[in-house]
């Protein structure tokens, strides 16, 4: 049997941290503006493919300690990065069809998804993963999906995080190598031996297509 191949009929697009803030704001990501056009090309292929996505992202309170320990100080700090309420924490509008999507924060920083359309929704990430106290893996289980594909911002940190994490769950896990920031051979191939496969934008629209 094969566990490790990409099912593209039940398959759902996770997009990490693409927010204002990781690309030209207060804590850009070197590589992220790059990949803006690429994400955009693979969100508008999963809608018109009726797939599910999720737009995970951060939000960092100044002055609380529910951060990552290397930011942590940081944050406690008032550090103002991905601030609720803040436009570098919105996601940027070419990623959501060209309209501004206000973020509801209370909501997200309860734990509730906040609904774009039926299959795309924007949840709050508190950690690296995208698994790590969220509603993500029941979400993506109630509409039968088997395998992700990740994108967004930056390889070594949430989407390497959130791909681990989905590999522990059973689920199949791709990563978009040209639409994901920071990616590098070494990195990759350290996602290869876990048996995440690497597809390009142009192999999901054929799949998809």
């Amino acid at each position: 049997m094969d566990y490790t191949s990409i099912d593209w009929n039940n398959v759902a697009l996770i997009v990490i941290d693409a927010q204002n803030d990781f690309i030209d704001g207060a804590m850009p990501v070197a590589g992220t503006t790059e990949i803006l056009p690429t994400i955009t090309e693979l969100l508008d292929i999963f809608r018109t493919a009726g797939r599910p996505i999720v737009h995970a992202i951060r939000i960092y309170e100044p002055g609380s300690s529910d951060a990552d320990p290397i930011r942590r100080a940081d944050i406690e700090g008032g550090l103002q990065v991905v601030a609720p309420n803040s436009h570098g924490a919105q996601i940027p509008v070419q990623l959501t069809q060209g309209r501004e999507v206000p973020l509801d924060a209370a909501a997200l920083l309860r734990g509730d998804l906040q609904q774009l359309t039926a299959d795309e929704v924007i949840m709050y990430k508190p950690r690296w993963s995208a698994f790590y106290r969220t509603q993500l893996l029941d979400w993506l289980t109630n509409r039968g999906v088997t395998s992700v594909l990740v994108a967004g911002c930056n390889l070594p940190n949430c989407p390497r995080g959130t791909l681990f994490d989905a590999t522990e769950r059973d689920l199949r896990a791709a990563v978009a190598t040209d639409a994901v920031s920071q990616a590098t051979p070494d990195r990759l191939a350290d996602l290869t031996l876990i048996g995440v496969q690497h597809v390009g934008t142009h192999d999901v629209s054929e799949h998809l297509r």
